[in-house]
């Protein structure tokens, strides 16, 4: 069964907008006091918090599918819709959030912080707040827009001071149970420890976490063993402790060789730009489980080696707990001083104000198509406003082209090479295709019409002089061929002696002539 999980993929879905509302107010003698159409709810959204009493995300492993609420649709006498519930996940200390393609969006560091990762959708506005002096009596109203939907790849690095790495059994899980309260699972059989454990260890005044890494064996770098995948969780610490075996049975191996091993492994561990390598950071040994008296007798032989490469060195027993104070106190003189360091070094967040009118609201480009270019439109706005639109309302349409021309998109078509009756898509994919008809001018505020339609939409059926007199002419032509054709007919009839009953006869010239 799995109780622990440091990365996860989960698949979001932020709540949808609510629509606005149409509605006119109908009062006793007065039938048409004006619209009161509501507003739409927005819809919910996806926040991760940062939640320090959160140590796995076994709970997103098992149900990764997770939706925020849809907002309420908007209603007459001026009642706007309810907004979306917002769906609040709590992920552990030192979680980051990607996308799909690996890019990091945020790093929950802080406990209680709050990072909306699917944004809700906007609710629709209702026709009292379309309304205006030139427009007094809108009939129609804002659809509510989808919200965010994705995936996005929780990955967990644990936020430890110091970290225990060394090869299976060397007595790491026993450390961080001898010296915190941590109590991890131990046994006398390699790969005890499958996933990482957090203690935390009171040394004077300084009070500092530990992590226990799974072990390392030789190849991990190459997947062997648990490979190097439980290192993320070893990247945020400020010095490693490198814990050996003194008393291992195995042939082959010595404290030397077996911190040789891990030195090669930790440095073939690629950090993230921007942090220290683990080898460049601070290192101490610990020579495990002296209460053997064999085990003593080599830590004491390899120390002088070891000390001579630049380690501390300090000589343990978990069972006997001897030197455990020496190894906590060094340990925490490490962390103090990194944290004194920390502080001073650490950079002024500078306030970068960026003006936002230089940017671009729409691009065009022209794409290849079967029956001719194809002009596709991009851009956070025209992509709204399409959403926004109920194209079976004429009215809304209307409403639609006036935005757009307003933005400035018939004069970026222009520019683009777009002739009438040219298809232009608006968004990505499939998008909204439409023929479009460069005619179609911003007046709308200037014409009379019914609420729900816009006479700019109407096909005019009268038609010109020019079209009815070469529909007389042709009416007329008609008739010319049928009467000839008719009378040739005839003639042939009576060249042939047949009456027009079908009988012979013999029609007398004289009496044609009569």
């Amino acid at each position: 069964m799995v109780t622990f999980v440091d990365r996860v993929t989960l698949h979001l879905r932020a709540g949808k907008g609510g629509n606005g509302c149409v509605s006119v107010r109908r009062e006793k003698f007065k039938p048409l006091a004006g619209p009161d159409g509501g507003n739409g709810g927005g819809g919910g959204d996806v926040v991760l918090i940062a939640d320090p009493q959160v140590t796995t995300l076994l709970s997103y492993h098992h149900s990764p599918h997770r939706s925020a609420g849809n907002g309420g649709f908007g209603m007459g006498d001026h009642r706007s819709g309810a907004e979306g519930e917002d769906q609040e996940l709590p992920v552990p200390l030192g979680t980051v959030v990607k996308d799909p393609d690996g890019t990091v969006l945020v790093d929950m560091l802080t406990p209680g912080m709050r990072f909306v990762v699917a944004p809700g959708g906007l609710g629709g506005l209702g026709n009292a707040s379309l309304s205006s002096p030139k427009r007094k009596a809108p009939g129609f109203a804002l659809l509510g827009t989808p919200g965010w939907e994705g995936d996005v790849v929780l990955e967990l690095k644990t936020v430890a001071d110091i970290a225990l790495v060394g090869f299976p059994s060397a007595g790491k899980s026993s450390l961080i149970a001898a010296v915190s309260a941590a109590r991890p699972k131990i046994a006398d059989y390699p790969f005890t420890t499958l996933h990482p454990n957090l203690g935390v260890v009171q040394s004077g005044d300084v009070r500092f976490t530990i992590a226990d890494v799974p072990g390392l064996i030789e190849g991990a770098s190459e997947g062997k063993g648990l490979g190097l995948e439980f290192l993320r969780h070893v990247e945020r610490c400020t010095a490693l402790v490198h814990v050996l075996d003194c008393a291992t049975l195995d042939p082959g191996r010595d404290p030397l060789s077996d911190l040789d091993i891990i030195l090669a492994e930790l440095g073939a561990y690629p950090v993230p730009e921007g942090q220290t390598p683990l080898l460049e950071r601070p290192q101490i040994v610990a020579l495990n489980k002296i209460d053997v008296p064999e085990a003593r007798e080599l830590a004491d032989f390899v120390r002088p080696d070891l000390e001579a490469r630049g380690f501390r060195v300090f000589e343990i027993s978990t069972v006997s707990r001897a030197g455990l104070r020496e190894l906590t106190f060094a340990l925490a003189d490490v962390v103090e001083q990194h944290r004194l360091a920390t502080i001073d070094d650490a950079p002024v967040e500078r306030i970068v104000i960026r003006p936002q009118g230089s940017r671009k609201d729409f691009e065009v480009k022209v794409e290849g198509g079967t029956y001719g270019p194809v002009y596709r439109i991009l851009g956070d706005k025209p992509v709204k406003w399409v959403q926004q639109t109920d194209f079976q309302n004429e009215e809304a349409v209307g409403y639609l082209a006036d935005r757009l021309a307003r933005l400035g998109v018939e004069e970026g078509l222009f520019r683009a090479g777009a002739v009438a009756g040219a298809t232009v898509v608006i968004g990505p994919g499939d998008g909204i295709v439409f023929d479009w008809e460069p005619t179609l001018t911003s007046a709308a505020e200037l014409m009379t019409a019914p609420r729900g339609t816009d006479p700019r939409l109407v096909q005019n059926p009268r038609r010109t002089s020019s079209e009815r007199r070469e529909r007389y002419h042709e009416r007329m032509d008609a008739k010319a061929e049928a009467r000839a054709e008719l009378e040739t007919e005839r003639r042939a009839a009576r060249a042939a002696g047949i009456s027009p009953d079908g009988d012979s006869t013999v029609i007398d010239d004289e009496d044609d002539d009569r």
